[in-house]
C-alpha cells in the first residue's frame, strides 16, 4: 500500500520519479529495456496532469505504453542492419574474394597454400600445379576456396 500512498500523495510527480529512476537504472544495467520503461513513466506523468485521470487509469496507461514501446522498438531494431564503413572488418579472408594470384605451391588432394598479402593462406580447390593462376571464390574461416583462371 506504500506505493499506492505515493501515487495519492504526490500524484503525477511520482511517475516522473519512477521514470527517472528507470532511466538511471538503464545506466547501471544497459540493454535498452529500462530506457523505454522510463520513457513510458515520464509520458504517464505528463498524462497524469490531465484532470480526471485516476491512478488505476495511470497504471493502465503506463502498462500499455511500456508494452507498446518495448515491442515496437524490438521489432524495429530486429530488422535493422548495422551499417559500417568497413563491413569486412575482422573478416580478413572475405576481403580476398575475387582476387587473383599465382600458386606458390601445387594444390594436391584439394588442399594447398598460397601467399596473399602478408599471409600464407590454406586454399582448397581442384588439383593444380605451382605457378597456375587462381581466383578466390569464397572463404570458410581461414580456408580460401579457389578456382583456376
Amino acid at each position: 500500500m506504500a506505493l499506492l500512498d505515493l501515487f495519492i500523495q504526490y500524484g503525477p510527480w511520482a511517475w516522473f520519479v519512477i521514470g527517472l529512476a528507470l532511466l538511471a537504472l538503464e545506466l547501471v544495467v544497459p540493454g535498452g529495456w529500462f530506457l523505454w520503461l522510463g520513457a513510458a513513466g515520464i509520458v504517464t506523468g505528463l498524462t497524469a496532469f490531465i484532470p480526471g485521470v485516476s491512478w488505476p487509469f495511470q497504471v493502465t496507461i503506463f502498462g500499455v505504453l511500456a508494452l507498446a514501446i518495448v515491442i515496437g522498438w524490438t521489432m524495429i531494431s530486429r530488422n535493422r542492419k548495422p551499417r559500417s564503413d568497413r563491413p569486412l572488418l575482422n573478416q580478413r579472408a572475405e576481403t580476398f574474394v575475387g582476387h587473383e594470384a599465382q600458386l606458390d605451391e601445387p594444390i594436391v588432394n584439394g588442399i594447398g597454400r598460397m601467399r596473399l598479402g602478408d599471409t600464407v593462406w590454406r586454399i582448397a580447390g581442384p588439383d593444380l600445379a605451382a605457378g597456375q593462376r587462381v581466383r578466390v571464390i569464397g572463404a570458410d574461416g581461414a580456408l580460401l576456396k579457389v578456382e583456376a583462371v
